[in-house]
């Protein structure tokens, strides 16, 4: 991803911010942009969407960031991101343009896996809602409660979009497997690429 400078690169003095401020904020972008934007692709599911998302998140991190950036302002930034993209979705987005095109793999050898690759493509065949539910519940770590006020529904939507999501994972003939002697199918359940918190669910279900 190429980051716009005249965007994200802002000059300390237009906006009061120190030097050494600028350059924990740029350090910030290059080391965590990646992640961020595999983020955002998973929610959008279009590469252009992706980035203007990130972008226009990173955007408003910046005047936020004297604020945070003497911990941790990771999380502080996917929430922005979770929430611009929810903004997004409900009053702009009234369709999607799917893609067969996949993003680099971000992980830290970056080292792309089959596994992973399978769950990115089905997520991209699950409807908005509900891969919004799992991307924000089981990539972003948020409860239910937080997931339902991003998106701007009840915790009973939440768990009702999780259910159905997972109902049409198990259903996905590239995330099961035949089960030992009988030849049923069940979830794969050591998939490395997936998040745990998912994988146990899937398999608990």
């Amino acid at each position: 991803m190429t980051i716009d400078e005249s965007t994200l690169t802002l000059r300390a003095g237009e906006t009061g911010r120190s030097v050494t401020g600028a350059d924990s904020f740029d350090a910030f972008v290059l080391a965590r942009s990646g992640r961020l934007l595999r983020t955002a692709y998973l929610l959008t599911q279009d590469h252009a969407l992706a980035e203007d998302l990130l972008q226009t998140a990173l955007a408003k991190v910046w005047f936020a960031w004297s604020r945070i950036e003497g911990g941790d302002p990771e999380p502080y930034v996917r929430k922005v991101l979770v929430n611009t993209y929810a903004t997004w979705w409900r009053r702009r987005w009234n369709g999607e343009q799917p893609t067969e095109d996949l993003p680099e793999s971000v992980g830290p050898d970056g080292a792309g896996t089959a596994e992973r690759t399978d769950l990115w493509r089905a997520l991209q065949q699950l409807p908005r809602r509900q891969r919004a539910v799992v991307v924000l519940r089981y990539y972003e770590d948020l409860s239910e409660a937080e997931t339902a006020r991003i998106l701007g529904c009840t915790i009973g939507t939440v768990k009702s979009q999780t259910s159905k999501a997972f109902a049409k994972l198990r259903l996905d003939p590239n995330l099961v497997e035949p089960g030992p002697a009988t030849g049923r199918t069940t979830v794969r359940s050591a998939d490395a690429a997936r998040p745990a918190a998912l994988a146990d669910e899937e398999t608990s279900r």
